[in-house]
């Protein structure tokens, strides 16, 4: 049996097996012991509780504001990192002996909330699977080199070659340096600028040709020379020309400041510069005219719209909605349903999609929701199920529009500009809004019923469907998943759920890469 001893020492926590025991501790070898100045734990205590050991570690890394762990021995690697999983404050782990990191532990790893690790080495598919959980690597390992290549862009590590983003190369290249800079696109995954002293059409090509058959694009190759080869000019603006397109590698000159004025100005005269100020100022003002107009009509098809469904709404008689009402299937074990909400059942004569109302408070978003078999026909189609870029608030497909699922899913564009649809959700995410309860309650109602929700979580999350699952295959399952969401949460709101509750999703775009999530548990019905 071994003790693991953990302790602080400058806001970092250290574990470390202990194999000496102190006389003090002696008398206590079979126990599992806390004491003011260090934690003591048996090997066995923690493999056979590691979630209760993990969760009293999290405490105490939020108490004294740690992120930064340092693990002393290889052979406590394995299990330190099934307590992580519990420690979602931890965001950078030090593996501190000389030994690579296995598979079983990169496992581990990619399940916690670390965001940095510093290591001996690993295998390059293991780095590239942390790499895709968005865990940066550390290699202490170096690579002993004698290009100038790697010398000259300090390639001392493994790591140092997978992350690397710019290059500085000096041409030509000798033997070894075309070696290693073949090597080095080989492993890279990052690489996106290579800047260039001195360069000849032949050494160009070569740069090219390497990258190419090693399927590299989006690179930058910036050449900080003040090139007068008409050869060399020629061969790069036929490469972006006909190339740049097709393989995502442009070439650019850098010419200096000193030569610009001496060559470019000598070209060019006061009317042209005019001229080109002329068409600037007249781009630029073209697209400020035609955002605003695109918002501006964003805003008035969609409060033409809901003027209409005022209408509606207002000339609908009962007779009217029950010839619109879609028929149901009848349990006679359940009651029978009762139209609650006429407004809703009145919207049916305009598109029989319409299933709900959702409001948000100290928004703009009091939007009819709609369905569809799927999650595509309504990021392009109004209510009128007419062609619209604004689309319109849809729930999820998988959702049952008469009788509330686990998560109820709602999803619209965030017309940031406009504010029309989710465009005001972001408002969610300041201290302003979400500090004030009566924004944290959330309104959704049926032709059947009228549901108040409690937010519970606000987020902004790299895109994924993590939270969009509607049903679960038990409590266990569906626990597990509310505890997640309330994790994410930027702000504590101090609400429980149970295997019992059932939510609401508000989920949107925040930009090409993240999206904007609220979710609310139901209170009442």
């Amino acid at each position: 049996m071994k003790k693991i001893l953990i302790k602080i020492d400058n806001n970092t926590l250290i574990f470390k097996e202990r194999k000496k025991i102190s006389s003090d501790q002696k008398s206590i070898l079979n126990t599992n012991v806390i004491s003011c100045n260090e934690l003591l734990f048996s090997d066995e205590y923690i493999a056979s509780n590691p979630k209760i050991v993990g969760t009293f570690i999290e405490e105490l890394v939020k108490s004294n504001n740690i992120e930064n762990v340092i693990i002393e021995n290889t052979s406590i690697y394995e299990l330190i990192c099934q307590i992580l999983k519990y420690t979602p404050h931890i965001k950078t782990v030090i593996f501190k002996e000389d030994t690579p990191l296995t598979y079983k532990i990169c496992s581990s790893l990619i399940k916690t909330n670390v965001s940095n690790i510093n290591c001996y080495n690993l295998q390059e598919f293991m780095l590239e699977i942390l790499d895709k959980n968005h865990i940066l690597v550390e290699c202490r390992s170096e690579i002993l080199f004698e290009s100038n290549f790697m010398k000259g862009n300090n390639l001392a590590s493994y790591s140092s070659l997978f992350y690397k983003i710019t290059l500085h190369l000096v041409l030509p290249f000798s033997t070894e340096d075309e070696e290693d800079f073949k090597t080095f696109v080989q492993i890279n995954k990052y690489l996106k600028y290579i800047h260039l002293n001195h360069v000849s059409r032949s050494d160009l090509e070569l740069i090219v040709d390497i990258l190419k058959k090693n399927n590299k694009k989006n690179i930058k190759i910036l050449i900080n020379e003040n090139i007068n080869d008409l050869d060399t000019i020629g061969y790069l603006k036929n490469y972006n020309k006909r190339y740049s397109k097709r393989y995502k590698i442009t070439f650019k000159i850098c010419y200096s400041d000193a030569y610009l004025k001496e060559n470019f100005m000598k070209q060019t005269n006061t009317s042209i510069l005019k001229m080109c100020g002329f068409i600037i100022i007249f781009i630029i003002a073209l697209t400020f005219g035609f955002v605003f107009y695109d918002n501006y009509h964003s805003m008035q098809k969609v409060t033409n719209i809901q003027n209409n469904i005022k209408k509606v709404i207002e000339i609908t008689t009962d007779e009217d909605i029950l010839a619109n009402l879609p028929p149901i299937e009848e349990d006679q074990n359940e009651p029978t349903k009762v139209i609650i909400n006429d407004d809703i059942a009145s919207l049916l004569s305009i598109n029989p999609d319409v299933v709900g109302w959702l409001k948000v408070n100290n928004t703009n978003i009091d939007y009819p929701t709609v369905q569809a078999k799927d999650n595509k026909f309504y990021l392009k189609h109004n209510i009128y199920a007419e062609e619209d870029s604004n689309g319109w608030v849809f729930i999820d497909h998988r959702n049952n529009p008469n009788e509330l699922n686990d998560n109820l899913i709602v999803y619209a564009h965030n017309r940031y500009y406009s504010g029309v649809m989710f465009g005001n959700l972001s408002n969610t995410t300041k201290y302003s809004w979400y500090s004030n309860e009566e924004n944290q309650i959330l309104t959704y109602r049926t032709i059947y019923g009228t549901y108040h929700y409690k937010i519970f979580s606000i987020y902004k999350i790299y895109k994924t469907n993590d939270y969009i699952a509607t049903e679960f295959t038990d409590n266990k399952v569906k626990t597990k998943f509310f505890q997640k969401l309330k994790d994410r949460s930027i702000y504590d709101f101090k609400v429980n759920l149970d295997a019992d509750d059932k939510i609401i999703t508000l989920s949107t775009c925040a930009d090409e890469n993240n999206r904007i999530v609220v979710h609310a548990v139901l209170i009442n019905e």
